[in-house]
């Protein structure tokens, strides 16, 4: 048995099989990912290993924050509830949650040493272009970590498709379905109805699945799946979202059907979606659970409570006043488009914005949306994942340049600030937006942890 003695330690040995195939060209996803190594971890470890409810939660973009909301809510009405989200911010640890505390760091490692034989010896079964999945041992250890928590439900967000994703070996009863475009096309495949069948695979015989809005192959796609494992499948009309109705010190006010005007505490105008599928899901794992009756005051209140009581570092979040400080996870046209319009009404001039988009992201989106509406940008860059890749100083400011004639670059966050902040002054506004690594790089230049959201 292997025994680690630190966070740092214990990641560099989950990745280590998938370490031994870098610069080896990699196919789609039905063609490389194979979940096999997971299913036999888990089956000799006995996991799962009671009758927990599952939900896993799919899509493009809102899986996280459809994740916490959903588990917030369940957590509001009563129960004990685990979720597995990816990336983290500051320490691996976040994506193992439960009640919205993270695992602790002695757990992790004593969790993970005990599983080390098990890892170790199917490893040693694997050919040269297999390895074990990070996502699967990430799971493995959660979901021993529910077992001694004692958590009810767990919901559980993808890393990528669903198909052929290690999360989805859970034998969940509920699927939820976020707004599905194309992405990650190498992996996927080239077109949405490709892309929705990968997705699609997350669904469980004699279920039940929703989705919001979807374009209508996607739709077509989630359908003929459902109806395939005999599954119920609905999907929330658009008239059927919460509407917005304005913001407070608290974050969104939204018209939500039976439960009245309510307060959630995300700012961004996304999360209105996110969080119409988050109540439709808690209630349908809700009523397989004991607890309070669907159709009471005490449950419209719950849920009342549970959405103004979310927590979602990064996303759409204020980190300071004076200058005001925004952070948001920006990194493609949409999500840019969505933070402005968010933001439109707390942007005091002068608006500076710090952009840090990889070179394999719509950098050019970014810069379109958040270009006009601030008086600079300034372009950096973050060493955090090695994995992450920029355009050059020269080519990244001429492309921003097109969009804002005032464009400079910083090699750093901290020296991106210090100039953001010179130039704002004490009334203006700082937009940090782009890749998840950013958004870390800022929370610990702030000094932020999120052992408990």
């Amino acid at each position: 048995m292997t025994t680690f003695s630190s966070e740092s330690d214990a990641v560099t040995y989950i990745f280590r099989s998938m370490r031994k195939l870098r610069g080896q060209e990699r196919g789609t996803d039905d063609l490389v990912r194979d979940v096999g190594p997971t299913r036999r971890l888990l089956q000799e470890l006995n996991l799962p290993t009671n009758t927990r409810e599952y939900a896993v939660v799919t899509g493009s973009k809102g899986k996280g924050s459809t994740t916490i909301i959903t588990a917030k809510l369940l957590q509001h009405l009563g129960h004990t509830v685990g979720t597995i989200t990816s990336p983290h911010l500051v320490t691996w640890r976040e994506r193992i949650r439960v009640n919205g505390r993270a695992i602790p760091e002695p757990d992790f490692l004593r969790i993970l040493s005990k599983f080390s034989p098990q890892i170790d010896a199917i490893e040693d079964t694997l050919s040269d272009t297999q390895y074990f999945s990070p996502q699967g041992i990430f799971l493995a250890v959660a979901l021993r970590w529910f077992d001694e928590q004692d958590v009810q439900a767990a919901v559980l967000e993808v890393g990528r498709g669903g198909r052929f994703d290690d999360i989805a070996v859970v034998p969940n009863k509920l699927s939820l379905f976020t707004p599905i475009t194309l992405e990650h096309v190498q992996q996927l495949g080239p077109t949405l109805d490709r892309i929705a069948w990968h997705k699609a695979g997350i669904i469980k015989a004699y279920s039940s699945a929703y989705s919001v809005p979807q374009a209508p192959e996607v739709m077509n796609v989630l359908s003929a799946e459902a109806e395939a494992q005999n599954a119920q499948f609905d999907w929330i009309a658009s008239q059927d979202m919460g509407q917005y109705v304005g913001t407070s010190e608290k974050g969104l006010r939204v018209n939500l059907g039976r439960y009245g005007e309510v307060t959630l505490s995300l700012l961004g105008r996304y999360q209105i979606m996110n969080a119409s599928l988050a109540v439709i899901g808690a209630g349908n794992m809700h009523a397989r659970l004991r607890g309070i009756s669907h159709g009471s005051p005490e449950y419209v209140e719950r849920i009342r409570t549970g959405l103004a009581n979310v927590t979602w570092p990064g996303r759409c979040q204020k980190l300071q006043d004076s200058p005001a400080v925004w952070l948001d996870g920006a990194i493609h046209t949409e999500s840019a488009n969505s933070l402005v319009e968010s933001l439109r009404d707390y942007l005091k001039s002068p608006v500076i914005s710090i952009l840090a988009v990889p070179s394999d992201k719509d950098y050019v989106g970014v810069y379109a949306a958040l270009g006009p509406v601030s008086q600079s940008v300034i372009l950096t860059e973050t060493a955090r994942n090695p994995g992450l890749h920029f355009l050059d100083s020269e080519s990244a400011v001429n492309a921003a340049r097109t969009y804002n004639a005032d464009v400079s670059y910083e090699a750093t966050l901290a020296e991106a600030v210090e100039k953001a902040k010179i130039r704002a002054g004490k009334d203006g506004t700082i937009i940090i937006a782009g890749t998840q690594s950013i958004l870390a790089d800022a929370m610990a230049l702030w000094g932020y942890s999120y052992e408990v959201i």
